[in-house]
């Protein structure tokens, strides 16, 4: 088994103000003034009776908008970053761009641990190169998506927690659980390939890096992989609010794939038919649900009490 765990993530003119008043040379919304045409003064200031558009301009195609920025192809803030440049995977690949009092705090630090030469940039261009609201700190890495780890390769030997994730979308959500997976100890993360944001952008944000060093396997199927991970020893606990039993009652000390669903839907059918007990947390307060994250975080706290006895 590979026992890295700095890997992850695969292959990701201007217009008069509106003066309530008509345009010069009519005396009120029905009345053109000269040069207006039959359609209204079209002449600067507001127009109050426009011209109808000829059949040929309403079929016509609005222009198309420039596109945005690529968030898969960009890691932003200090702590990922900083935790990019400490992964080994990331050796010779990408762009680290920074301010200049950043750049001043890499070179200072020795935070480019493998050789990233930093491009010091402005803040404002910064800005541009990312989504509307990325708060970026003062440090991007431009780069492509890592290999993934094999299931294999966090599954074997059996021992600890694994949790997967059953089309969780939200890169919020996804990211806050790497954190806290990361925080307790978990083997890694299994998600759906074809159904999961990729580990950069705002998700790698959320995570404080937690994606730079925590395994993540992209596998095509869900319930094939719990069936393997069964073959390994593995026991898998799903979580779910509609059941009876509760997660205290379900966890043991045994090793545990801890199963999340989207917040929508919950955990898919056939993919809960392949966990070996689904459970809720219990509620006193009566509220509805916990935020997926916080719920996952919970889960883990618990399966780790279990696990230490």
């Amino acid at each position: 088994m590979a026992r890295n765990p700095e890997r992850n993530d695969r292959k990701s003119g201007k217009s008069a103000p509106f003066s309530g008043k008509a345009p010069r040379g009519g005396d009120g919304p029905n009345k053109a003034g000269p040069g207006s045409g039959s359609g209204g003064g079209d002449r600067g200031g507001w127009n109050p009776n426009p011209r109808e558009k000829t059949f040929a301009e309403s079929q016509r195609a609005p222009r198309p908008q420039r596109a945005g920025p690529d968030a898969d192809n960009f890691l932003w803030g200090r702590h990922p970053v900083v935790a990019a440049l400490a992964n080994p995977a990331r050796k010779g690949m990408g762009r680290l761009l920074a301010t200049a009092d950043r750049a001043a705090e890499i070179e200072r630090e020795g935070l480019a641990l493998h050789g990233h030469k930093v491009e010091v940039m402005d803040a404002q261009l910064l800005d541009r190169m990312l989504p509307a609201g990325a708060v970026h700190q003062g440090m991007v890495f431009k780069v492509a998506a890592l290999e993934g780890v094999s299931l294999d390769d966090i599954a074997d030997p059996a021992e600890g927690i694994i949790v997967m994730l059953d089309q969780l979308t939200d890169p919020q959500n996804v990211g806050a659980i790497f954190r806290s997976a990361l925080a307790f100890g978990a083997r890694g993360i299994v998600v759906q390939d074809r159904h999961s944001p990729s580990l950069a952008g705002a998700l790698a944000k959320a995570s404080a890096g937690a994606t730079e060093r925590l395994p993540c396997a992209r596998v095509t199927n869900l319930s094939r992989a719990l069936e393997r991970l069964a073959d390994l020893g593995w026991r898998a606990v799903g979580l779910d609010g509609s059941s009876e039993e509760t997660l205290e009652t379900a966890l043991d000390d045994r090793p545990t794939v801890l199963v999340m669903g989207s917040e929508g839907d919950g955990i898919r059918r056939l993919v809960a038919e392949h966990c070996d007990v689904l459970a809720k947390i219990p509620m006193p307060g009566g509220f509805e649900s916990l935020n997926v994250s916080n719920a996952a975080a919970v889960a883990l706290y618990e399966a780790t009490r279990k696990q230490r006895g």
